[in-house]
């Protein structure tokens, strides 16, 4: 390919975090090229052909609340949802679900093709072209240039990768395709510091190989929630909902792994990229928590279409004679017949503090990177920082203010402050416990925090969004009528509360009786209907559940909406592009050290720096007020 005519934004990687990318792009009017070696591999489930759970299914209502696709996609491909952590506070409820993983692919490429401003190359890239200072294009594996005004890398695991199933390795970033090599080179020539990190995959297995008489039923959720508002508006669920099974691990599959330990590329050094400590090895789990009995194994169907049958929760790198006798030791699995054995992916990393807070690259303006090239795992992690990367990208362009997502105004924002904070020296999983202000950050809340600031960026059309600014104008008003609606101890309301189980002591409002934890709106509803005629007319049982929690949270979010402008007035504070921390008089050696490396953007980063104590954040405090007095 020659030098062509310049487009706006270059996307690198047709991956969740590439799709998610070239889509913010071309929704924000940018010309866009995804470059990829494989157009029929989008937004491949490389792994557990699921999306969602815990914290993570919060990023996908994010997404969407952005005007993302990863929501829409996965509601309609899914095979089965379920709500974790159902029983507890919204903000820690992970939705998820088992998606087909052929159909995601399929229809993700069908949005990809279906948007405005992207074509497809398919080529591979291979290094960056600079002038005066800036990235303006792409170098490709045949030599020839992409030209481009702004990048995004999303390579996934295929810098360098290197896949491991016992002693044997093969040059690959996923089962069966070639590594990218040439990236790294190009990236560490930028002076960006490189590492290696680890992720695996389990084995596959036949379903009709399988004794299901042997194994638990794991069904899904009676009434499926979907994760995007756009499915409202369409057939919900689309697919035949399925099963999931669940057997254990025991004594016997302990025992193999043990005496085998030495033939796992994890433990006889073959591997020296660092694995994620929150979806560990099968290997890696009877080491750590040998005390533990047994450990679960989900038996997942990949597909409507296909007979493979993914074993979540045993993850491996061992030979494959070897993973032939732990499969088949397990209940269910005795007649298992493997179709593909596990494998453990090496791939080169970015460390994800030396980017900014747009997740641009400080050493060279206009390239963007995202994804688990930024050191992080998971589909949704990956897809959210897509969605702000290739947002950004577009945006820079225009020199509009750039999309920055705070701790408290999304769990993405948790994740991308994490890693340009903090970086990553292993792989990053997010967490609900990694949000400070997760009481904030129900996936039920995510359009009332993104949708707005969607619509001002442009990442949705007003007309798109009228329908979701609409709906929670509506709870708010509904919410508003519960406070000011009265429920008084008189006879005729104790004989009503009475018939429902409940009772009343004193004169409260709905609102107040909704923060008892036996009551829901759904139950109270005929009550609610003779107070205030018609106020819950067209409200689905996804608006009583939100009226229901926002209720019963009202209190708590009050509280801690002060503790975030509180801490706002100091932590927002900005630290000067270049500011100098090496030599300030007070500053301990450690804590310039750190601080000239991730090069916080704001007092608040600063002072999430391990090593950078109360008192270094106060003197800089104190530092940054005198330069503004001296000008």
């Amino acid at each position: 390919m020659s030098d062509v005519t310049r487009g706006d934004v270059a996307v690198v990687g047709g991956g969740h975090a590439g799709c998610e990318a070239a889509l913010a792009a071309a929704r924000l009017g940018k010309r866009v090229r995804l470059v990829t070696n494989d157009p029929g591999a989008m937004a491949r489930m490389s792994c557990n052909p699921a999306v969602g759970g815990l914290a993570k299914g919060q990023v996908v209502c994010e997404i969407d609340a952005l005007g993302g696709a990863m929501g829409l996609v996965a509601d309609r491909t899914a095979l089965q949802f379920k709500v974790l952590n159902g029983s507890r506070g919204p903000s820690v409820r992970g939705p998820r679900c088992q998606s087909d993983k052929a159909l995601y692919s399929e229809e993700m490429a069908r949005l990809i093709q279906g948007q405005l401003n992207i074509e497809v190359v398919v080529a591979s890239a291979a290094g960056f072209r600079i002038e005066e200072g800036r990235l303006s294009g792409l170098v490709l594996s045949d030599g020839s240039v992409l030209p481009c005004r702004a990048a995004v890398v999303t390579t996934g695991t295929f810098l360098r990768g290197l896949l491991h199933v016992g002693e044997t390795r093969s040059a690959a970033g996923r089962w069966g395709e070639p590594p990218q090599e040439s990236l790294s080179t190009a990236l560490s020539a930028l002076g960006l510091r490189l590492g290696r990190m680890k992720t695996g995959t389990p084995p596959r297995v036949r379903s009709a190989s399988l004794d299901r008489g042997r194994m638990e039923e794991a069904p899904g959720d009676v009434r499926p929630k979907a994760f995007s508002f756009r499915s409202r508006l369409e057939p919900f669920p689309r697919l035949p909902q399925q099963l999931c099974w669940l057997t254990h691990t025991n004594e016997a599959v302990h025992d193999l792994i043990r005496t085998n330990l030495s033939r796992s590329p994890l433990y006889s050094g073959q591997i020296v990229g660092r694995g994620p400590r929150y979806c560990p090895s099968i290997e890696d789990k009877v080491v750590r928590f040998a005390e533990k009995e047994r450990h679960q194994i989900f038996v997942e169907p990949e597909g409507l279409s296909t007979d493979w049958m993914y074993l979540n929760g045993l993850s491996m790198s061992l030979p494959p004679e070897i993973q032939e006798r732990i499969v088949r030791a397990i209940p269910g699995l005795a007649g298992a017949e493997i179709l593909r054995p596990a494998y453990a992916v090496e791939y080169d990393v970015v460390y994800p503090e030396q980017l900014d807070d747009t997740l641009q690259v400080r050493a060279l303006p206009g390239l963007y990177l995202a994804g688990q090239i930024n050191g992080t795992s998971g589909y949704e992690e990956a897809a959210g920082q897509g969605l702000l990367a290739g947002a950004n990208a577009a945006l820079s362009l225009d020199a509009s203010p750039p999309l920055v997502l705070r701790r408290h105004e999304a769990y993405i924002g948790v994740m991308i402050d994490d890693l340009v904070t903090l970086g990553a020296e292993e792989p990053y999983r997010l967490l609900s416990s990694r949000a400070e202000h997760r009481i904030l950050l129900g996936g039920d809340t995510a359009y009332a925090r993104l949708t707005p600031k969607a619509v001002e960026l442009g990442l949705m059309s007003e007309r798109d969004a009228e329908p979701i600014l609409e709906r929670e104008a509506t709870l708010g008003r509904t919410a508003g009528a519960l406070e000011r609606t009265r429920v008084c101890p008189d006879r005729e309301t104790l004989a009503v509360l009475a018939g429902l189980g409940l009772d009343l002591s004193e004169e409260t409002s709905v609102a107040g009786l909704l923060r008892r934890q036996d009551v829901t709106l759904e139950r109270i509803q005929s009550l609610v209907d003779a107070r205030s005629p018609g106020l819950l007319d067209g409200l689905d049982d996804g608006a009583l559940d939100r009226l229901t929690n926002d209720a019963r949270m009202a209190g708590f979010v009050k509280r801690e909406g002060d503790a975030v402008r509180k801490v706002a007035r100091s932590g927002e504070r900005q630290i000067p592009e270049g500011f100098v921390f090496r030599g300030l008089p007070g500053l301990s050696a450690e804590a310039a050290e750190k601080l000239e490396r991730h090069r916080p953007r704001t007092l608040g980063q600063a002072g999430r720096i391990p090593g950078v104590t109360a008192a270094a954040t106060t003197l800089l405090l104190a530092r940054l007020s005198l330069r503004e007095l001296n000008g």
